[in-house]
C-alpha cells in the first residue's frame, strides 16, 4: 500500500509556486521518504496523476512557468523518467481500458494523444472546447482508439469523431453536417449526446445529463419559462423518448461555472432518489422509491438531538437536506450513502418549511428514508468505515479541532476520540474505499504558517473479532408501509447494532427477494401520456394515441401502447391479461398524416452547387427545379435525400406521402444563394428636380429573388428596402445628391454609391463612337472615364457652359452629354418658361435650338483614336491633340492621341 503526497510552497509576494516536494510512504503512512532527488531537485511539480487501470503507473506534470515536461513512473513512484514536451498540459484523460493511452488538453485549446504513457505526443485537433473530449464508447465504437471531440467554429461548435493517432482532415468524421450548440457534447456509458439545433421560444433552452445508469437517461432540462430551476426528464431504455418526472429542480453553479443539480441517487437501493424542488417560492426535499413516478416530502424526526419533541407535521413542516456534491474529494460532502450498507443515508439539513443554510444539523436514516434521527446539531463530515459497519464524524469548522467521533450502531451512540495533541486545521481525510485495511489519515496544519501535518490512525482496535452469522439481522425495505418496492419484496441483512465485529468485505447484503404483482405505479406513463390525479395515464393534449405505427410499413401488426411502460429494472409480474403492457394490434390502412420536411442542418438557405440534405419520410419529393424522385420504401430515406441546385433562386420543395386511403404533403421554401462578387449602381449623373429618376443595382453574379436592396438617399436615417434591383426616386433639392445602394445576400453585404446632380432643367444628347474604339478598348471602366474626360474637355472649349458626360457600360460604346444651365441661361429660361418646352428623354435633345445645332457633334475620323489597352502601365507621357474646325453651325472635333 503506497501513499504519494505532493506538496507545493506558494510565495504570496511572487504570486507563484516556488518549491514542491514529493513524499512517498510504503507502510500505510507511518513513515514518508522525500523524493525530490528522484524527480530533480530544481523541478517544480504541479500535478500528480495515477493511472486508473494500473496503479503502478504514475504521471506527474512540471510547472509550465518553469519548464514543460512529464515525469513517468512504472513502479508506484519508486523511480521517475523525465520527458520534455512542447506544450503546456491543462488536464489529462486516461483511456478506460488501455493503460498507456492518454489524451492531454493544452492551455491553447489543443488536444494531444499519447499511446505510450506520455513518452511521445502528437496533435489530435486544435480549437477543442474545454472538457469536451472523450475516449471511445465501448459497445458503440468499433475501434477503442476513437475520440469524440467538440471543436470551436465560427457559428458555434462542431462534433468531430476520429482515431486518436491519425486524426487528419481526411480521416475525420463530421457526424452532423451543421454546427452543434456550444458545450453540448457529452459521451457517457453507451450514449453520445449533443444538441444540434437552436431551440425556439417555446422549447427547452438547456439540457444537462444527470445519469445514464441501466441504459436509461436522467436529464435536467431548463424550459423557456424557467430561470434558476430545471425539470427532470426520464427516458426509455434506448434513451429516445423522455417523460417528465419532476418540475422545478433546484440548481446552482460550481466554481468552474458547471451546472450543479440538486438530485441525488441513493446507493444500494434500486429506484430511490432525493431531489430539491421549488414549491411556492420554497425549496423542499422530496424522495421517490419508484424512479420518479411518485415523490413525497421527507418526514422530520420526532425529537431533536437531545430528545426534545419537535412537533413537525407534514406537509406544513418536513426535513430538508442539502444534496450538492462536494468539490473537495477529501471531504464527505453534505450527503452520503454507500452500496455496502443499503438503507443508511446521512445528510446535512434542517427542519422547517424550507431548506435553509442556517441552523444546520446532521440527520440519519437506517430504513431507507422512512424515518430519520438527528445525530448532531452542527455540520459534520461523515465517512463510512469498515465497509459501512462504522461511521466517522469530523466537525466541519473553520477552527482547529482535536477530536473525532465514531459510531458502531448506525449513529445512535457516538464515542469521542482524540486524534491530535494539539488542535489541527483539518483539510481532508485519506482512506482507501472498499478495502479491508482499517487505516485513515488526517492531513492539515496547526497554523496558517506551519508545514503540513499527517496523522495516521489505525482503528482496528475498535473491533474484537470478525463478524459471524449470528452477528447479523434482517430488515424489510418498505415505502411508508408498502412492502413492494420496485416490483418486489426485498429483505436486507445488516450487522446488529452495537456488535463490535468487523464486517467481511464480500458479505451479501440482500437476504431475499420476491416479485410482486404489478400495480399502476410499477409503470410510468408512456411518451405522450400524463399521470392524472386518480393515478391513471391519459393522452396529453398534443398527442394522438391512434397515430399509425412506423412498424406497419414492414409488418401486418404492431405493439400499441396502453399509455404505460414498465419502470426500467422494476421486477413486478403482471397477472393474467397483462393490463398495462403494450398490446399487439393489426395494422389498418390509414391516410398519411403529419408528414414533415426539413433540411439536414435545419436551415432554409444553401449556396448554389452545394449538396442539400432533406430529412423526410415520404414516397415522393419534388425539389422545385424540375427534378422529381419517387420512393416506394420509406426506410431508404432515413439518411435523408441529397440534391444539388444549379441556379440561385427560391425553390418550393414539396414532399408527399400517398396510399389508397389518402395523402399528405409538406412544403418548405428553400433559398439558394451564391456570394455577391460585385455591385454596380446604374444611375443618371443629372436629374431634374421634381421628376422621378430611375436607379438600377446591377449584381454579379446575377441572382433570382434572393437579394435584399437598401437604398440610402443623401442624409436619410432610414433606408428604402426593396426586393427588386430597381427603384424610381424624385429629387427635390438642387445640387449634388448622393445615392447609396446596399445589397444583402445572407451575411454578405456590398454597396456602391453615385453622386447625382439635380437641376431645375437641363438638356442632353446621346453620343455614339466609331466601332474602331470598341475594337481596341474593351468594356473597362477606366477607359470610359478617359473618354468622358476627353469629350468634356473638347466641348467645354467650344462653348463656356457647364457640361457633364456619362459613359454607359456595355458595347458598343455610347455616352450621354448633359448641358447644364448657368446663371444667364437659368434667368432666360425662367423669363421664357411659357415659350420653351423641355424634352428630357434618353437619346432625344431639343430640336430647333441653335445651341443644340451647335452641339450636334458627330465624331468622324476616330479611327486614329488608338488608346492602348494597358496605357496606365506605360510610363511615356500622353499628349491629347484637339483639332477644331468650325463651319457655319456645325462643329467637327477630331481627337488624336500620341504616346
Amino acid at each position: 500500500f503506497v501513499i504519494l503526497i505532493l506538496t507545493k510552497l506558494y510565495d504570496f509576494n511572487l504570486a507563484a509556486v516556488t518549491e514542491s516536494s514529493l513524499w512517498r510512504s510504503t507502510d500505510y503512512g507511518s513513515t514518508y521518504a522525500k523524493l525530490n532527488d528522484k524527480v530533480g531537485s530544481r523541478t517544480v511539480l504541479s500535478y500528480l496523476y495515477v493511472c486508473p487501470t494500473n496503479k503502478q503507473k504514475i504521471m506527474m506534470l512540471s510547472d509550465p512557468e518553469v519548464e514543460s515536461a512529464v515525469l513517468i513512473s512504472s513502479d508506484e513512484g519508486a523511480s521517475f523518467e523525465k520527458y520534455p514536451i512542447n506544450f503546456n498540459i491543462l488536464s489529462l484523460l486516461f483511456h478506460p481500458a488501455q493503460e498507456n493511452w492518454i489524451l492531454a488538453y493544452s492551455h491553447d485549446n489543443k488536444l494531444y494523444s499519447s499511446m505510450d504513457f506520455g513518452r511521445k505526443w502528437q496533435l489530435v485537433h486544435d480549437s477543442v472546447m474545454p472538457g469536451r473530449f472523450y475516449w471511445a464508447v465501448m459497445g458503440l465504437d468499433r475501434e477503442s482508439d476513437v475520440v469524440h471531440i467538440e471543436t470551436h467554429i465560427a457559428k458555434g461548435a462542431q462534433y468531430v469523431k476520429c482515431r486518436a493517432h491519425r486524426c487528419t482532415d481526411g480521416n475525420r468524421q463530421y457526424i452532423f453536417p451543421g454546427h452543434v450548440d456550444t458545450n453540448s457534447l457529452v459521451v457517457q456509458d453507451e450514449y453520445v449526446f449533443t444538441q444540434v439545433w437552436h431551440f425556439p421560444t417555446s422549447a427547452p433552452v438547456d439540457m444537462h445529463i444527470i445519469s445514464t445508469d441501466e441504459k436509461q437517461v436522467f436529464a435536467a432540462v431548463q424550459e423557456w419559462n424557467q430561470n434558476n430551476t430545471y425539470s427532470l426528464y426520464i427516458s426509455d431504455s434506448p434513451g429516445v423518448y423522455f417523460i417528465l418526472s419532476l418540475e422545478n429542480l433546484r440548481t446552482s453553479r460550481g466554481s468552474a461555472g458547471n451546472l450543479l443539480v440538486d438530485f441525488y441517487k441513493v446507493e444500494g437501493i434500486n429506484g430511490m432518489y432525493l431531489a430539491n424542488k421549488l414549491v411556492d417560492g420554497h425549496i423542499k426535499t422530496f424522495i421517490t422509491y419508484n424512479k420518479g413516478q411518485t415523490w413525497a416530502l421527507l418526514p422530520a424526526p420526532a425529537t431533536d438531538v437531545v430528545g426534545n419533541n419537535l412537533h413537525c407535521i407534514l406537509p406544513f413542516c418536513s426535513l430538508h437536506l442539502h444534496l450538492e456534491m462536494s468539490e473537495n474529494p477529501y471531504t464527505s460532502g453534505p450527503i452520503t450513502s454507500k452500496k455496502s450498507v443499503p438503507g443508511i443515508i446521512v445528510g446535512t439539513g434542517n427542519i422547517g418549511i424550507e431548506l435553509s443554510s442556517s441552523n444546520l444539523g446532521m440527520f440519519i436514516t437506517s430504513d431507507a428514508g422512512n424515518s430519520w434521527r438527528q445525530i448532531f446539531d452542527e455540520e459534520y463530515n461523515i465517512w463510512f468505515l469498515d465497509n459501512g459497519g462504522a461511521l466517522l464524524g469530523v466537525l466541519h469548522a473553520a477552527t482547529p479541532i482535536r477530536h473525532l467521533w465514531i459510531s458502531l450502531d448506525e449513529g445512535k451512540k457516538w464515542d469521542r476520540h482524540s486524534f491530535s495533541l494539539a488542535p489541527l486545521y483539518v483539510d481532508g481525510v485519506l482512506m482507501e474505499p472498499e478495502s479491508d485495511n482499517h487505516i485513515i489519515t488526517f492531513f492539515g496544519h496547526f497554523s496558517h504558517r506551519s508545514e503540513w501535518q499527517l496523522i495516521k490512525i489505525d482503528y482496528t482496535g475498535l473491533f474484537s473479532r470478525r463478524c459471524m452469522d449470528g452477528d447479523y439481522q434482517t430488515w424489510l425495505l418498505h415505502n411508508k408501509g408498502e412492502l413492494c418496492v420496485m416490483g418486489e419484496k426485498q429483505v436486507y441483512m445488516k450487522r446488529r447494532p452495537g456488535n463490535r465485529c468487523m464486517l467481511a468485505q464480500d458479505y451479501s447484503r440482500i437476504y431475499s427477494s420476491e416479485p410482486c404483482l404489478c400495480t399502476a405505479y410499477d409503470f410510468e406513463c408512456d411518451y405522450g401520456w400524463e399521470r392524472q390525479t386518480d393515478g391513471k395515464c391519459s393522452p396529453a393534449f398534443w398527442f394522438n394515441p391512434n397515430g399509425a405505427a412506423k412498424s406497419c410499413s414492414s409488418s401486418q401488426s404492431f405493439l400499441n401502447s396502453t399509455g404505460y411502460r414498465k419502470v426500467l429494472s422494476n421486477n413486478c409480474k403482471e397477472r393474467g391479461r397483462n393490463f398495462f403492457s403494450p398490446k399487439r394490434v393489426a395494422c389498418h390502412p390509414r391516410a398519411p398524416r403529419g408528414l414533415q420536411l426539413t433540411t439536414g442542418n435545419g436551415e432554409l438557405s444553401a449556396t448554389v452547387q452545394s449538396n442539400v440534405t432533406f430529412m423526410i419520410r415520404l414516397d415522393y419529393v419534388n425539389f422545385g427545379d424540375g427534378i422529381k424522385i419517387t420512393y416506394s420504401n420509406l426506410s431508404r430515406t432515413d439518411d435523408g435525400i441529397k440534391h444539388i441546385y444549379r441556379m440561385t433562386g427560391i425553390y418550393r420543395v414539396t414532399a408527399s406521402a400517398e396510399n389508397n386511403q389518402g395523402s399528405d404533403s409538406s412544403t418548405l421554401f428553400l433559398h439558394i444563394t451564391s456570394p455577391v462578387e460585385r455591385v454596380y449602381l446604374s444611375a443618371p449623373i443629372v436629374a431634374v428636380s421634381g421628376k422621378a429618376a430611375n436607379l438600377t443595382a446591377v449584381v454579379w453574379p446575377s441572382h433570382t429573388r434572393t437579394l435584399t436592396f437598401f437604398w440610402w438617399f443623401d442624409n436619410s436615417s432610414e433606408p428604402i428596402i426593396t426586393l427588386e434591383g430597381s427603384i424610381s426616386h424624385m429629387f427635390h433639392r438642387e445640387g449634388k445628391n448622393k445615392v447609396t445602394v446596399q445589397v444583402a445576400c445572407g451575411s454578405i453585404v456590398m454597396q456602391d454609391s453615385k453622386v447625382i446632380t439635380v437641376k431645375e432643367f437641363f438638356r442632353s444628347l446621346l453620343l455614339s463612337f466609331s466601332p474602331t474604339l470598341d475594337e481596341h478598348n474593351p468594356d473597362i471602366p477606366e477607359w470610359r472615364e478617359d473618354i468622358g474626360r476627353v469629350v468634356r474637355t473638347a466641348l467645354s472649349k467650344v462653348r463656356q457652359v457647364p457640361l457633364m458626360v456619362s459613359m454607359y457600360p456595355g458595347l458598343p460604346t455610347t455616352a450621354e452629354l448633359f448641358i447644364l444651365p448657368d446663371e444667364r441661361t437659368l434667368s432666360e429660361h425662367k423669363k421664357n418658361s411659357e415659350e420653351l418646352q423641355l424634352v428630357h428623354d434618353v437619346g432625344q435633345g431639343t430640336s430647333g435650338s441653335a445651341m443644340l445645332m451647335l452641339l450636334s457633334v458627330v465624331f468622324v475620323g476616330l479611327a486614329a483614336f488608338f488608346i492602348y489597352k494597358f496605357k496606365r502601365y506605360v510610363h511615356s507621357q500622353e499628349v491629347f491633340l484637339i483639332c477644331e474646325f468650325r463651319k457655319k453651325k456645325m462643329l467637327f472635333v477630331f481627337v488624336f492621341v500620341s504616346c
